[in-house]
């Protein structure tokens, strides 16, 4: 396993970096730049506008600028700076970041406990009333967008007479400092976020748990435990149910990239400080090193939950060895 570990983290960087100027060239194809829109601005003379390209190294050429970007990732961690904000990009990134990965985590947590013992239950009782139930609910989940039914929640909530409808907090909590009263004023606004996103996932965790269930249940070893005299609780979930969770810890490893860059319209109608808005309004404002660092953060990610998928995997699947 710790040859294995080695070899796989070596494989990141050379990954990391073959991202990293896709990302970089992909971005440069955008016929025009931020400092380019000074041009149409008649406070800013053509002279003013290529003083602002040296100040930040954009008459530089290409591999150039991808050489001193790169340069300052590795010397300084420096991703860059962020034209719209006037701050560095990795300050800036911080402050999306870890909303993010608390409405994500906590969404894909809900949705796992709810999904996972649903499917072992519908697999079991086949076509039973709950079957049928949570197999209707399944495809309406599937067929309904994140964005829908979070102004359905919100439309439910001020129906009801709440108020804690987007954001993270109310205005009075914003700025304030941590409190009880702005924990739960927290708490109030963040489990609709968590509702949203989790019930977007339960839908098609639930029937991939049960696909695999069903398909465990017909081994054969499934078969030869029954034969033993086992009990059917233990035959199911000592045997079959931490088999059939294989699929769904690969899925999971994949899903972690979500953290960075998923639910981005669900995100926007909610008003959440999360990296998929933010990603989308530097995009526009073509703000090239916010866009660079948020891409290759999210194939970071993507690598960081496959390698702890296949750790996972070995862990929960005694006949996963890696050699």
């Amino acid at each position: 396993m710790l040859t294995f570990l080695i070899k796989r983290s070596l494989t990141i960087l050379p990954t990391l970096l073959l991202v990293s100027f896709v990302a970089f060239m992909v971005i440069q194809l955008q016929p025009t730049s931020f400092v380019d829109a000074y041009l149409e601005d008649p406070r800013f003379s053509p002279e003013t506008v290529q003083r602002i390209k040296v100040q930040y190294g954009l008459d530089q050429p290409l591999l150039v600028q991808y050489g001193n970007w790169i340069g300052g990732i590795v010397t300084r961690l420096d991703f860059g700076y962020s034209f719209v904000n006037n701050r560095p990009v990795t300050s800036l990134i911080g402050d999306f970041l870890l909303w993010t990965i608390e409405i994500a985590g906590l969404s894909l947590l809900f949705s796992w406990l709810i999904a996972v013992p649903l499917g072992i239950f519908t697999a079991v009782h086949k076509n039973g009333v709950v079957d049928g139930v949570a197999s209707f609910f399944g495809y309406l989940g599937l067929a309904i967008p994140d964005f829908l039914l979070a102004l359905l929640l919100f439309s439910a909530i001020l129906a009801t007479g709440g108020k804690n409808v987007g954001g993270l907090f109310s205005n009075e909590f914003i700025d304030a400092p941590w409190s009880w009263a702005k924990f739960w004023d927290h708490l109030n606004h963040l489990w609709p976020a968590i509702l949203v996103f989790g019930l977007n996932h339960i839908a098609s965790l639930q029937r991939q748990m049960r696909a695999s269930t069903l398909d465990v249940l017909n081994q054969d070893y499934v078969r030869t435990a029954r034969s033993k005299g086992l009990s059917e609780r233990i035959v199911i979930y000592r045997h079959a149910v931490r088999n059939a969770l294989n699929p769904l810890i690969s899925s999971a490893g994949l899903s972690l990239s979500e953290l960075v860059s998923g639910t981005l319209i669900g995100a926007v109608v909610m008003n959440l400080p999360t990296i998929g808005p933010f990603l989308y309004s530097s995009l526009l404002a073509k703000d090239q090193y916010v866009v660079m660092t948020v891409l290759l953060l999210s194939a970071f990610m993507l690598m960081i939950g496959n390698l702890i998928a296949d750790v996972v995997l070995a862990a929960v699947d005694p006949r996963i060895h890696y050699d």
